[in-house]
């Protein structure tokens, strides 16, 4: 299975160049090469893949006989010249990148919007909503998809209003590069499963406490205009497969403070850590379900201030009649490095206020 990717048990086969060769000869796959012949000779004699296949000796003789470092001295020599399409690019001179302001695969990110040398101390979240209700074995292609977009999700809506048409699109992975693409795509699978949705499959949530339907990145947005802090609630290995840092950056775009979850995978924990985004851990036997969390309250986590690391924090949820629940949830900040980074409000701004105090001095 490739990591991270569901629906994708299909089997992958590595083989080196020449066994590649041998299974063209032979002209089909389904062939055992340690007793099959790959083919017949001029004379009609079996040719078999040991009668094919080089020996050591042969190989370091050829390699001696034609692989000569002057090759390696004559392209690496030159490697920062560039060839004639990189000597011919149009490039303008500046202290700064010049974002170009109508491209569709890179835009100016805004991880340094409202910077200041000095961090704001992190507080404890206020009635926030639950953006996701989620289950077990979330997976980072779940969270943020590298695939194709679709042309009615919000991120294929922001192509079609920007004059890019549906042949043109091309993939999330290849506009990793935009951040107003990769946010709207992101919890954006046409597979992840949301409680609040069940059964429906894709990038949809309820926006509370209207209950109205809505797509993930929409519903972001209404709550950020409400100045609503969102949470996620999710199950046992939230955040498995392959390492992929917009699945954190996604997730603190969206204005996530923080997740609730019954593990991590470790990667992932570390990238929401460095994102600013609180990874949090429900005490052990507790989760969404056995709590009886349905997504619909209110939650306000408290103890945030003065943080240590695994630190305990108390959660209150209070229900739509009224009637509240006190949970304890456990900080996954496992370092006084990570603890520095969220009072930081990531890794981002805590290097460049380093790097900025350093050049003070």
């Amino acid at each position: 299975m490739k990591p991270g990717f569901i629906s994708a048990s299909n089997p992958i086969f590595w083989p080196p160049p020449p066994l590649v060769v041998a299974f063209a000869l032979a002209g089909r796959v389904d062939i055992d090469l340690t007793q099959e012949a790959v083919g017949m000779d001029p004379n009609g004699e079996p040719v078999y893949l040991k009668d094919l296949w080089p020996s050591d000796q042969e190989i370091d003789a050829l390699v001696a006989a034609h692989v000569k470092k002057e090759f390696f001295e004559a392209a690496y020599g030159r490697i920062f010249e560039g060839d004639h399409f990189w000597k011919s690019l149009n490039v303008v001179a500046s202290t700064t990148f010049p974002w170009d302001k109508a491209s569709t695969y890179i835009k100016n990110p805004p991880y340094f919007d409202d910077f200041s040398l000095t961090p704001k101390a992190p507080g404890d979240i206020h009635n926030a909503r639950a953006f996701l209700l989620l289950g077990d074995s979330v997976t980072t292609d779940h969270i943020s998809p590298a695939g194709a977009i679709a042309e009615a999700y919000p991120a294929g809506q922001y192509l079609t209003e920007h004059g890019v048409s549906k042949a043109d699109f091309n993939s999330y992975g290849s506009r990793r590069g935009n951040h107003e693409v990769m946010m709207r795509g992101t919890f954006g699978n046409i597979r992840i499963k949301n409680k609040l949705v069940d059964p429906k499959q894709g990038s949809f949530t309820l926006k509370f406490p209207e209950k109205k339907e809505m797509y993930n990145f929409d519903a972001a947005m209404a709550y950020k205009a409400e100045k609503t802090p969102l949470i996620v609630l999710a199950g046992k290995e939230y955040g498995t497969g392959s390492s992929r840092d917009w699945a954190a950056k996604g997730t603190f775009l969206l204005g996530i403070k923080a997740v609730i979850a019954e593990s991590y995978e470790r990667i992932h924990r570390n990238n929401l850590v460095g994102m600013g985004v609180l990874p949090l851990v429900f005490s052990p036997g507790e989760n969404a379900e056995t709590l009886g969390l349905d997504g619909s309250e209110t939650f306000t986590l408290s103890g945030i201030e003065n943080m240590t690391p695994r630190k305990l924090l108390s959660v209150t949820a209070t229900r739509t009649d009224g009637t509240t629940l006190q949970f304890t949830v456990i900080s996954r900040l496992d370092t006084d490095v990570d603890v520095t980074y969220f009072e930081h409000g990531g890794i981002l701004p805590c290097v460049m206020r380093g790097m900025m105090t350093d050049q003070e001095k």
